[in-house]
């Protein structure tokens, strides 16, 4: 099936709000293996509207629509869709009681009533978390048309308890997708490796980068969700196989998320000494839940003179060699470890920019160390030959330090080229 997603609302196209609600449904599609062929944004105008969604209903199975659901005179959605599927609107009592309820300490007004009001025959959507309720029904057609509130807060939660489910009873087909993740090998690399794999139909095998790293997404279709895993195993080993030591892991969110799992496997804590990154690495790791019991410390040592007293960096080899060098790099991450008492330290120099480089050492130079108190190893990140934002710079010396990480935890080479 193909599908179509028109998300509606003229703070979308003024830039007010990011419309994030595509990105959502296009996940849920793709999980249930329906093709999204278009994503539109559309305005809060009935013409421009009307036209939008006799398009989709023309060339797609499903159309799916984000926002207008509310009860202001600039929520036109649900009248204009009903409207060009030939539905009329109706009072549906279930949603009414709801608001009702919603309202039952005051606040009710009377265009609040203007939600409850659904396309006659339609399966209605609750809203868990606000007032709006969706909607889902088939047109004389057979296309689908599933409408669902603009807040993400609204819509993600209606999405999966109820669209999700609506839309599985029209499936013939389960899909199964796995991600395997890569840092250290770019996309277009990977791709040269993993061609023949590419030419597959079912399953299939598509590269997909992210910020400073990339993954390859398998995924089959098949008559039951076991069946479908089964065709995804032999191709996620191959892809392991080929890609080697660079993939961190299948189906796992981030480098952070795989890193303070395995700290905790091997009972080891880490601490960070951070320079460039300003506390980024830390923050990445602290933001994964239980990481209390595996971050022991973390220092942002901005200025050479907190490196030298909180960290122990020689005030010799900073003069020799600069803040940011191999060697402060070392020091860092040997002073945090022995500070701290952490089993593992990492310790990040470097410059970042917009200013602040020079030919020797120019922007997006930087050193990343890590030491467990005996034997410490150093990485150096070199310019990308383009010019990068310090956003870009400092999130990939931290994913480079917590790559790092993994590999000393893995037993694999600290630093591979």
């Amino acid at each position: 099936m193909q599908a179509e997603v028109l998300s509606v609302g003229t703070e979308l196209l003024l830039g007010q709000t990011v419309n994030t609600d595509t990105t959502i449904v296009a996940k849920a599609l793709s999980a249930l293996g329906i093709d999204l062929l278009y994503a539109a944004v559309v305005g809060d105008n009935v013409g421009r509207l009307e036209k939008a969604v006799y398009d989709a209903l023309d060339r797609s199975d499903i159309l799916i629509t984000t926002g207008g659901l509310g009860p202001t005179g600039d929520d036109l959605t649900k009248e204009t869709v009903a409207a060009a599927a030939g539905k009329k609107l109706v009072l549906h009592e279930q949603s009414y009681q709801h608001l009702l309820d919603y309202f039952a300490n005051g606040g009710m007004t009377e265009n609040q009533m203007k939600q409850a009001m659904l396309p006659e025959g339609c399966t209605a959507l609750k809203n868990d978390n606000g007032t709006a309720p969706g909607c889902a029904f088939r047109t004389d057609k057979g296309k689908i048309v599933i409408m669902l509130p603009g807040p993400p807060s609204e819509l993600t939660p209606m999405l999966h308890n109820y669209a999700v489910p609506y839309l599985e009873e029209f499936q013939s087909a389960v899909i199964a997708s796995h991600s395997v993740h890569v840092y250290g090998r770019g996309e277009a690399p990977v791709a040269q490796m993993i061609e023949d794999l590419m030419e597959q139909s079912n399953p299939t095998v598509a590269p997909y980068a992210k910020e400073g790293e990339m993954f390859v997404r398998v995924t089959a279709k098949a008559a039951t969700k076991e069946e479908a895993d089964a065709m995804c195993v032999p191709v996620v080993e191959e892809l392991k196989k080929r890609i080697g030591n660079f993939v961190y892991g299948v189906d796992v969110e981030t480098l952070e998320e795989l890193v303070v799992s395995e700290l905790k496997k091997a009972g080891k804590k880490l601490a960070t000494a951070e320079s460039c990154t300003g506390g980024m690495l830390a923050k990445r790791i602290t933001d994964i839940p239980g990481s209390s019991a595996v971050f022991e410390t973390g220092c942002v040592t901005y200025a050479n003179c907190v490196k030298e007293r909180l960290l122990g960096v020689p005030h010799e080899t900073l003069v020799t060699y600069g803040a940011v060098s191999e060697q402060t790099a070392r020091a860092m991450a040997e002073g945090i470890v022995r500070e701290s008492g952490a089993d593992i330290g990492v310790g990040i120099t470097g410059i970042t920019g917009p200013d602040g480089g020079t030919e020797e050492k120019p922007v997006g130079l930087v050193y990343i160390a890590l030491s467990d108190g005996k034997n410490t190893w150093v990485a150096k990140r070199q310019p990308m030959g383009r010019l990068k934002s310090r956003e870009w710079h400092r999130h990939c010396a931290a994913s480079k330090a917590l790559d790092m990480v993994r590999r000393y935890l893995a037993g694999l080479p600290v630093d591979e080229a």
